[in-house]
């Protein structure tokens, strides 16, 4: 061994036998030593701090289950005006977009010809009737027959027939309003040469309105006949209530959805056959439901979570999801009321982390 190793031995062991004589003055082990290191630790730049986020107490709330589908409105009755004959108008007796009462004459056909053979009936009709009276009075004296009497009674029941078959026809060269409604543009003018198959005009009564629509097939069983809707239109932002009358006994099997119509006051015409309608239709109600906003809840492969905040400190919490709203989530298991649901920081925080909480609504 040389000269220089020995030196650099002498000097270490020198430098040890001097700290193990200083290491009770140094005192590294006391109470006051580990305070210090523990301040200098929680004055150091990295050390935990609380982390401010958003929350909001669980308070039960009325929740409402609802779906929300297109359908249009439709008139309480509707139907094209047409003759049942062939004639030209002799009379058109209403204006258009006038309401009218059932019974009310709107046109009238030609029926003079008709009305020359009533009259034509009608003399026959009497003459037969003079004729029935004498062969009854012969009858009575036994100076005719059975016979001859039934023939005469015959002719004058067949007069009466045929008098009844021209009241009919001329019954229809007038065309009178089936029910209170609205009528709509005419497309015929007086003079007009019409058949069957000529369009009058429109007619409609609207008030009430009826809606029609239709939902999921999966909701058949939680809607039923009465249950009310709530509806709009583009013509307004007005909110319309209606209530369902009829729903279709068969579900679409192209689309399968169901159909349904709800009927709804419309005394000021504001609903007109043809609008595009948005409807809201409530499944189901529910007074007590615990409701917190959808950032809250956190989805995970088996579940989904909450973080729950404590005394400046959070935990994790399972919970079972119910309604889903456009803002909220119903949790129906997991939470109770007065529970406080952190909403905002979600990704900085974990189990045990220490939190600075503003309330929000």
């Amino acid at each position: 061994m040389n000269s220089k190793v020995k030196t650099i031995l002498t000097v270490v062991i020198i430098l040890l036998i001097a700290f193990l004589v200083a290491l009770p003055k140094l005192d590294l082990f006391s109470e006051d030593s580990g305070s210090n290191a523990t301040a200098v630790a929680a004055s150091a730049p990295g050390a935990a701090k609380a982390i401010p986020v958003n929350a909001v107490v669980v308070e039960p709330k009325r929740l409402s289950d609802q779906i929300q589908v297109t359908g249009a409105v439709l008139a309480n009755e509707s139907l094209e005006i047409r003759s049942e004959i062939l004639g030209k108008i002799t009379g058109i007796h209403f204006q258009e977009g006038q309401e009218v009462k059932r019974g009310a004459l709107l046109i009238t056909i030609n029926d003079e010809e008709l009305k020359a053979q009533l009259e034509k009936l009608k003399y026959t009709r009497k003459l037969r009737e003079d004729m029935e009276y004498r062969q009854r009075l012969l009858l009575e004296k036994e100076a005719i027959s059975q016979e001859e009497y039934d023939q005469a009674l015959t002719e004058l029941n067949t007069s009466a027939a045929d008098i009844k078959v021209l009241e009919a026809q001329i019954a229809r060269s007038q065309i009178r309003a089936p029910f209170d409604g609205v009528i709509g543009l005419r497309y015929v003018s007086t003079g007009s040469y019409i058949s069957p198959q000529t369009i009058i005009a429109t007619f409609s009564n609207i008030n009430p309105a009826k809606v029609e629509f239709s939902v999921p097939g999966r909701y058949s069983n939680d809607i039923k006949v009465d249950d009310e809707v709530e509806f709009s239109t583009d013509a307004s932002d007005d909110v319309f209530t209606g209530k369902i009358y009829a729903i279709d006994p068969m579900i679409d099997p192209a689309t399968r959805t169901l159909k349904m119509r709800a009927i709804s006051p419309n005394k000021d015409r504001r609903l007109l056959p043809g609008q595009f309608a948005r409807i809201s239709l409530v499944l189901n109600r529910e007074d007590d439901a615990l409701m917190v906003p959808t950032q809250a809840v956190i989805p995970e492969l088996n579940g989904h979570k909450v973080f729950i905040a404590k005394q400046g400190m959070v935990e994790e919490r399972k919970v079972q999801v119910g309604i889903r709203t456009n803002k909220d989530v119903e949790i129906s298991q997991g939470l109770s009321q007065q529970d406080t649901v952190v909403t905002s920081g979600i990704l900085q925080i974990k189990s045990g982390s220490q939190v600075d909480i503003t309330l929000t609504e």
